[in-house]
């Protein structure tokens, strides 16, 4: 069998297959059907300082090849997953992804000191509103990227930082780059497109939010190009998502410049999706006589 093991910031996973934040709770429900450490990390589901119930619903509609959530980062709070989910977690022995987010700079930094030293990587969500600066997410523009990464990570003194980068933006260079000025350790993208359905008969959208995030497999292309972009604009690490379905769609990221991929919409699907990728890494791998995934990251050629 091929060595799959990668190493991101001094970190070692075992398998480059990582569940995306928001698809898998905090690990409990899926190890009911499969032991979780087969798999690489966990990016847990979205945390806040404090509780939070959410957006109304209905918050789900699904679409051809995709589904849209406008959930709102339910979730129950940072000092909730310190105190019953971080042990599991460490119990299973994969790398643990703290998946963050704020409504300000200063809660940035508050909820990454309270991590700091306890998780293998703090994950920014930088899609969350800036109610300090008129609504717009912080993950827009490269200056307001940047200053939220440098407070995130005067917080994280033995922890590095990843930063997910939003698709809905002008240059997805630019704002990997902005990342990587304001200290970010890796980056990771693609975070959901925004997107709409319409139920025709109500003439309404859907979800009582009227947009959602878009994910699932018919964004794949989208973003396969921005993680080929970004891993070709800054030196730190990219970890690449996206549409996720199979090892052959996280070997296309891998050889796009991604050195681990995470996998989320795909598990709704088939709760068995990320032992079933890593074994189909595994078999292209062995197929093709390569012995480590490693030398697969970042060979790519161009046409033309």
């Amino acid at each position: 069998m091929a060595d799959l093991s990668v190493n991101i910031c001094g970190v070692k996973l075992k398998n480059p297959v990582i569940a995306a934040s928001g698809t898998f709770g905090f690990g409990r429900e899926y190890n009911e059907i499969y032991d979780i450490s087969k798999i690489g990390g966990v990016s847990t589901k979205g945390m806040t300082l404090q509780p939070r119930e959410g957006n109304p619903v209905p918050r789900i509609a699904e679409g051809k090849s995709v589904i849209l959530n406008a959930v709102g980062l339910q979730n129950p709070g940072v000092e909730h997953f310190i105190k019953h989910d971080l042990d599991f977690l460490k119990s299973k022995g994969v790398v643990i992804i703290a998946n963050v987010a704020g409504k300000t700079l200063d809660e940035y930094g508050e909820i990454c000191a309270k991590l700091n030293g306890l998780v293998d990587f703090v994950e920014l969500n930088i899609s969350c509103p800036n109610v300090k600066a008129g609504g717009m997410a912080f993950g827009i523009k490269p200056e307001s990227i940047k200053e939220v990464t440098r407070v995130s990570k005067s917080g994280l003194s033995k922890t590095p930082l990843m930063v997910k980068l939003s698709p809905n933006v002008e240059s997805i260079p630019v704002n990997a780059k902005a990342a990587q000025s304001g200290g970010a350790d890796c980056i990771s993208l693609i975070n959901t497109l925004t997107g709409m359905a319409v139920d025709i008969e109500r003439r309404r959208p859907i979800i009582a939010n009227n947009t959602g995030g878009v994910s699932g497999a018919g964004i794949k292309p989208i973003a396969l190009r921005m993680v080929y972009e970004a891993a070709h604009s800054v030196e730190i690490p990219v970890i690449g998502m996206g549409g996720i379905t199979s090892g052959v769609d996280a070997l296309e990221f891998m050889m796009a410049g991604a050195r681990a991929v995470q996998v989320g919409t795909a598990n709704f699907t088939d709760v068995n999706a990320m032992p079933r990728i890593i074994d189909e890494m595994n078999a292209w791998l062995d197929k093709h006589g390569i012995l480590s995934v490693n030398e697969i990251v970042d060979t790519l050629k161009l046409n033309g």
